[in-house]
């Protein structure tokens, strides 16, 4: 368990074992979100981007067909200089 104290203009300090379980590094931004139970969660909120990204591109390669490395480079190609696949 761990203690920070709120400052006057509300600002806490992440303790330094939060910091190492969560990746926060200076400038990061923490995500607060309350569950149904009123229990408030802290999160990485770069992390949490990067899973929804994730889950946003979930199935995206199978459906465009993109299987490996070189249909990767196809793609940039076609996007980059109008080439066909």
């Amino acid at each position: 368990m761990n203690l920070a104290k709120v400052s006057a203009n509300g600002q806490i300090t992440v303790p330094v074992e939060i910091r190492r379980l969560l990746g926060l590094r200076s400038g990061d931004k923490i995500l607060f979100f309350q569950k149904e139970d009123g229990e408030v969660v802290v999160s990485n909120a770069s992390t949490q981007a990067i899973y929804k990204a994730q889950a946003a591109f979930a199935g995206a390669a199978q459906m465009m067909g993109i299987t490996d490395e070189e249909d990767v480079q196809a793609l940039v190609d076609e996007v980059r200089y109008g080439k066909d696949r």
